[in-house]
C-alpha cells in the first residue's frame, strides 16, 4: 500500500498528524500533493507537552515536518480493496509483446544491424 494512495482516498476523512516536534494536529484532510503536503480543515492543535489547545479553521502542514499519520480504518480497507481490484484488472489483462509484425521500427530485420535490412548505398565495397 502506497502513502500517497491511501492519503488521496482519505480525503474527507479525519486524521491526525504528529509533526517532528511533537505537535498535534486532529482535522479533516481536504488536499493532499505528491510531497505528502497536507492541508487539514476544522483542525484542533495541541502542543507538544499536550498542556495547550488551539482551534484553527485551516492549516497547511509540510510534509517533511510529518512525523506520523493515523486514519481511519475504514479508509485503509478502502485502499486494500481498491487495490484488489487493480490486481484482478491486471490480471486479465495481461496479452502477448505488442506490435511484432512489423519490425522496421526496432533496427530492420535481424536486429542491430545484421541480416537482411536495409541497404546503405549502392552496394559492397564501392560508392554508387
Amino acid at each position: 500500500m502506497l502513502p500517497l494512495s491511501l492519503l488521496h482516498t482519505a480525503s474527507g476523512h479525519p486524521m491526525l498528524v504528529e509533526l517532528k516536534n511533537g505537535e498535534t494536529f486532529n482535522g479533516h484532510l481536504v488536499n493532499c500533493d505528491n510531497w505528502m503536503n497536507l492541508t487539514l480543515r476544522e483542525v484542533i492543535q495541541t502542543s507538544p507537552d499536550g498542556d495547550r489547545f488551539w482551534r484553527l479553521p485551516e492549516c497547511y502542514i509540510r510534509g517533511n515536518t510529518i512525523k506520523y499519520l493515523n486514519v481511519p480504518e475504514e479508509i485503509i480497507d478502502m485502499v486494500k480493496e481498491d487495490e484488489n481490484k487493480q490486481r484482478q484488472n491486471n490480471r486479465g489483462n495481461r496479452g502477448g509483446r505488442g506490435n511484432q509484425g512489423d519490425r522496421r521500427d526496432r533496427g530492420g530485420r535481424g536486429g542491430r544491424g545484421g541480416g537482411q535490412g536495409y541497404s546503405r548505398g549502392g552496394g559492397r565495397g564501392g560508392r554508387s
